[in-house]
């Protein structure tokens, strides 16, 4: 071992030791911090939040600016006589948001849908409304591109093989089903008067009106009339792009930029396309029916925009740069329809039954806000029965064969006749003699006469048995130019909202859902142990033939979709007193059907022994999976199930919201609509029939425009922390609708 070495040796060998004073780095050092003891503020104050802070400085000027305002009157009093002090009002929080005292008519609201798209001032009394179509310059017209609807084989020789076996199968019996219950009625039916109809509607000739013998003639719109005739740009909307000739020179074609409540990418073969057409409707919406001529003009007006409940976050980010950068209005609010239609109607607690042309929302709301776990989605709506009631028509041997919804006039005059003819009264089903006329462009009118006997009913009862609808496109394109949303802090997990009740729906048309939810959790029934059974609803009445109805999640609102997020559980059906089951071990059997419960009937009968090892699934593969599910039951059930999942086994709220269910929509505008609603509710909860109440909207109002009213209604409130201005989405972006909207973002 060598010895301690001298200073003198080292500085010899030049291995002497030198120190000037400089650090080996010039990163600074952290002290480490006591793990024991150790707190920190960050994002735990409202000033440090950009949302909050401009809210506060705004109040703040507010406040400052009236006290210099009451000053300045006290000091210059007008001929000599002194004012008396303004005094302050008391408001519910101490302090105004800066939208108090805004003029309604310098608010715009706006609420698009699949078929219609309603536009106003918040001062107006009623919207706008138009089609929400866009007609532009197309080697091709939509009936030239796609299959005529409702959809056929026109080469098939018999009305069987035309419309196919299935459904000629099941338009039977819907109408055998109809005569027996209308006869438990004690209804009159005759017996032959389906053959009466047929062989009538056979023979029917068409009778020829000339053009100046036709006092309702159409005015065709003038293709000559767009205002750059050279540009591609150039298009009609609204009336305008549906009474474009379908024989027109140069052609025309329909673009609708929404459609079964979600964006149309099926139409569609670009997303810059899609987008643009959208904000091309609203562009020429406000100059044509609101006025606004010059895009300096809409600076000045703040905009209301009415959302779906249970809406795609990519929509409502892409509405909000369009209302930015497109529109650049002064400042932009977001409004869910169930929540403004509870403020048009003046309900604080109901089940908004929202029944529109293309899709049909059920959602229950509670003091003004949305109940999360309540939404349900349905695709079908008015225009289903359109399509179902043209198809059952010609079925009947209905005389004008060639209709096609495909066609303009023909799609008008569909829409004509449902809204004439159709009814949910059986005492008006009998054989009736009606007329229709067929106004072609550059064509004389045809007259028809044909008759009608139950089709008038079963197309409208297709909400309640909905496979009688032709759900077989409603998906295709689905994801093809949008993606879903995903979260910003894990960017696999999808973060679109989803409901239980949502997922109860799903589940209830593909089982699969729950156990694809369910595989790579361990749920807690799953052990040795018995446990109390949560009580459950009977929402499926005593001899229907499905077996199951998904029920709702014990646990809250639901997580992002992810692999270890369950799904909730199938529906029990007990046998009790208002279809509850009180104190019965889990897990049971359906004691009614006498069918062990889906998912539920291997741990019935022996416990499993150990944990099952299931298949690893990604979260975006399994909300693909749920998307690929079209979501289509019928109307009281997810009714129901809507109610159930909002009352969260509260029997109180339950019985509140099933007395308190409002339908709205167009599609709802079918007479007895709500009493035949209430019939098939009080058939699958008999326990519950004197707490059922259906009803319309308050104040006779037109179920079309409640939605749009609560809209206004809530643009006008004095105190609202949801406007989102231009500084703050130049600074967040789409974050700042986390701070923004009134509901969970």
């Amino acid at each position: 071992m060598v010895g301690k070495v001298s200073e003198r040796v080292l500085l010899r060998e030049g291995l002497e030791r030198t120190d000037n004073g400089m650090k080996l780095t010039s990163w600074p050092d952290v002290t480490p911090i006591n793990q024991k003891n150790y707190y920190t503020d960050y994002m735990k104050r409202d000033d440090q939040f950009l949302a909050l802070r401009l809210q506060s400085d705004a109040t703040r000027d507010r406040l400052v600016q009236s006290a210099r305002d009451r000053d300045r009157i006290l000091s210059k009093p007008a001929n000599g006589e002194s004012f008396l002090p303004i005094p302050d009002l008391a408001e519910d929080d101490g302090a105004a948001t800066p939208s108090a005292g805004i003029d309604p008519s310098r608010i715009i609201v706006i609420h698009p849908g699949s078929q219609n798209l309603r536009i106003g001032f918040a001062s107006d009394a009623l919207p706008k409304t138009i089609p929400s179509v866009l007609a532009t310059k197309f080697p091709q017209t939509e009936s030239d591109m796609y299959e005529a609807l409702p959809r056929r084989q026109f080469e098939a020789k018999t009305t069987e093989q035309q419309y196919g076996e299935e459904w000629s199968k099941k338009y039977q019996k819907l109408c055998a089903e109809l005569k027996s219950d209308m006869r438990a009625n004690k209804r009159k039916v005759l017996p032959n008067s389906k053959e009466l109809v047929q062989t009538f509607n056979r023979r029917a000739e068409a009778e020829i009106i000339q053009k100046h013998n036709d006092p309702l003639e159409i005015e065709w719109t003038d293709i000559k009339a767009l205002e750059d005739s050279e540009s591609p740009a150039s298009c009609f909307i609204g009336n305008d792009a549906l009474r474009v000739p379908d024989d027109s020179e140069p052609k025309f074609k329909l673009w609708w930029p929404i459609r079964n409540g979600w964006w149309n990418e099926d139409d569609y073969a670009s997303q810059e396309h899609l987008f643009d057409d959208f904000e091309t409707l609203l562009d020429k919406a406000l100059r044509q029916e609101l006025g606004l001529k010059t895009n300096s003009e809409w600076q000045q007006y703040s905009c209301v925009f009415v959302i779906p409940d249970l809406y795609d976050k990519k929509y409502v980010e892409q509405v909000l740069h369009s209302c930015m950068v497109w529109f650049e209005f002064n400042r932009v609010c977001f409004v869910q329809e169930s929540m403004a239609a509870t403020f048009g109607a003046g309900y604080t607690q109901a089940c908004v039954v929202d029944v529109g042309a293309q899709k049909t929302s059920v959602t229950c709301v509670e003091d003004g806000l949305v109940i999360e776990d309540s939404r349900v989605n349905l695709k079908y709506g008015g225009f289903d029965i359109t399509d179902t009631f043209v198809k059952m028509m010609l079925y009947d041997n209905f005389p004008y064969q060639e209709i096609n919804l495909q066609r303009r006039y023909d799609f008008l005059l569909a829409e004509e006749l449902k809204a004439k003819h159709c009814t949910m009264s059986q005492a008006e089903i009998s054989v009736q003699l009606c007329q229709l006329h067929v106004r072609a462009p550059n064509q004389p009118t045809r007259k028809y006469a044909f008759k009608t006997y139950d089709e008038v009913i079963l197309a409208p009862s297709g909400l309640f048995d909905p496979s009688i609808f032709d759900n077989s496109t409603k998906l295709r394109g689905r994801r093809k130019l949008v993606e879903r949303s995903y979260n910003a802090y894990d960017v696999d997990i999808p973060d679109d909202p989803a409901p239980a009740a949502q997922l109860a729906i799903l589940a209830l048309v593909k089982p699969s859902i729950t156990s694809i939810a369910n595989g790579n959790s361990q749920l807690p029934h799953e052990v040795s142990t018995p446990s109390k059974e949560k009580p459950q609803f009977n929402f499926i009445a005593k001899g229907e033939g499905i077996n199951g109805t998904p029920a709702e999640s014990h646990a809250g609102s639901p997580a992002p979709e992810g692999s270890g997020t369950p799904a909730p559980p199938a529906f029990v059906f007990g046998s009790g007193k208002d279809g509850l089951n009180r104190d019965s071990p889990a897990p049971s059997v359906n004691r009614a059907a006498g069918t062990p419960i889906p998912g539920q009937a291997s741990q019935a009968s022996q416990p499993p022994s150990g944990p099952v090892d299931a298949p690893e699934r990604s979260a975006a593969s399994i909300a693909a999976e749920r998307e690929s599910v079209l979501p289509v039951v019928p109307l009281d059930v997810a009714i129901l199930t809507s109610i159930q999942n909002a009352a969260k086994n509260d029997d109180k709220k339950l019985r509140d919201l099933l007395g308190s269910i409002m339908v709205i929509g167009g599609g709802s505008k079918i007479p007895q609509f709500t009493v035949v609603l209430e019939e098939k509710l009080k058939a699958r909860r008999p326990g519950l029939i004197d707490r059922i109440l259906v009803s319309r909207s308050a104040r006779d109002m037109d179920e079309q425009v409640v939605a749009w009213k609560g809209a206004s209604v809530f643009a006008k409130l004095p105190t609202n922390d949801s406007w989102i201005s231009p500084f703050e989405y130049e600074r967040l972006g789409e974050r700042t609708l986390h701070h923004k909207v009134l509901w969970a973002w």
